[in-house]
């Protein structure tokens, strides 16, 4: 059947919403996507049926427990995860980074290193830097290539070292949408006899996570990226979480994932982010291959090679056509054979032209941008570009469409001419 994108949008309530009229093209995605009317019935019927706290034998306290058991279940099959003891949920990837580093600090000594990227978001570099600073670690940061906006990945093992003990990285930049070949990475760093910390959060949006084919320690997301609500999620292996020092309440779980939940969990977060990873299956099952007796995982894989398809499509059309307008560059992979090196969120700047007087111009047309670092303030530095206001940041989703992306083009052609 393949990717049906108007079938898809109709299961999205925000699409339909007007301003005096007018339809709103959603490109804020990397900052948070819309929700499919299945997440917003899985949290009201949480809300309703399962709100009172656990361990209890009342029926709305049994129904809670079940409710956060399928959700960490459900997790564990979107990153397949060995089993739902590797789940840990929190309030955001930096929240849930800031716990997970000082654990990881309890290990450390002053002279040991850590290794932190240019192209990170601020979330997986701050909570590793004043880490570094509380407890007199080294920080060594691996650059990128400001010219093709990737790494060089043989240059990584000049920054390992017998001290090496927890390297930091992204899967993929939030503002060059750069894909990074996280594999190769951490096996280099696990090799060293380093942690790795993966984000995944601009990842998670448009591919199929393994943590096992990619062989880390720790990986982070957000639901709220893939369709979700505001919810963190970190994967941990098993026998490391156990063995990490937890920061928590006397009372609490002394297993994981329990003893990292620190108080009570939002419950309809947590059904909201059970309804994302449902999204994803009921793509696969409904526009693919996938037969009623496949698994969910198998289903939310075919539900991302659908979606990356019509992504990845939308991307090289938006590129292409940003291409003719004088002055304007993409930062960030632009080579149509380079395209699978990339998640499609495509950072901008036109010469002579501020980015937040884009982004207003584009908000007028009710098209939604953002400017600025977008807190990858590394990146924007190492561009050249914090003094000059960042870039504006065009994050596609699989809702969106062609001819949105044409509408897009033109709003920022007739915003510098």
């Amino acid at each position: 059947m393949g990717f049906d994108v108007e079938r898809v949008r109709a299961e999205f309530p925000a699409l339909s919403v007007l301003d005096e009229g007018r339809r709103r093209i959603y490109l804020d995605n990397p900052a948070g996507t819309q929700v499919p009317q299945r997440v917003i019935d899985r949290m009201t019927d949480c809300l309703v049926r399962t709100n009172a706290n656990l361990g209890g034998y009342f029926p709305t306290t049994v129904a809670a427990e079940e409710l956060v058991d399928a959700a960490h279940a459900a997790m564990a099959d979107f990153v397949n995860a060995s089993g739902p003891e590797e789940i840990v949920f929190g309030q955001n990837m930096t929240t849930l980074t800031f716990h997970i580093s000082r654990s990881i600090g309890r290990r450390l000594e002053p002279g040991d290193e850590i290794i932190v990227t240019r192209m990170d978001h601020d979330g997986n570099i701050s909570p590793w830097l004043l880490l570094a600073e509380d407890l007199g670690l080294t920080v060594r940061w691996y650059d990128f290539d400001p010219e093709t906006y990737e790494f060089d990945t043989s240059r990584f093992a000049d920054l390992l070292s017998e001290r090496t003990r927890v390297v930091a990285l992204n899967y993929a930049s939030n503002l060059t949408g750069t894909l990074n070949d996280v594999k190769a990475l951490v096996a280099m760093a696990r090799d060293a006899g380093a942690l790795t910390y993966v984000d995944a959060v601009q990842f998670a949006p448009h591919g199929l996570i393994d943590v096992r084919e990619v062989g880390c320690d720790f990986l982070v997301c957000s639901p709220y990226k893939f369709y979700g609500p505001h919810q963190g999620v970190l994967w941990g292996r098993e026998d490391i979480l156990e063995d990490l020092f937890p920061y928590k309440v006397r009372p609490a779980s002394p297993r994981s994932p329990g003893k990292f939940e620190t108080g009570t969990l939002s419950h309809e977060g947590l059904a909201g982010t059970l309804g994302a990873v449902e999204h994803f299956a009921w793509i696969g099952t409904a526009m693919g291959g996938v037969g009623e007796g496949a698994t969910r995982r198998e289903a939310v894989a075919e539900g991302f090679r659908l979606s990356h398809e019509h992504e990845t499509g939308l991307a090289s059309r938006l590129i292409e056509k940003l291409a003719g307008i004088p002055g304007l560059r993409v930062h960030g992979v632009t080579n149509p054979n380079r395209m699978a090196w990339r998640v499609p969120t495509v950072s901008i700047t036109v010469e002579g032209h501020a980015p937040k007087k884009i982004a207003g111009a584009l908000a007028k047309d009710n098209i939604f941008v953002w400017d600025g670092h977008n807190y990858a303030l590394e990146t924007v530095r190492k561009l050249g570009l914090e003094d000059k206001g960042g870039v504006v940041r065009i994050g596609l989703a699989h809702y969106n469409t062609a001819s949105e992306v044409d509408e897009t083009v033109s709003a920022v052609a007739a915003s510098v001419a």
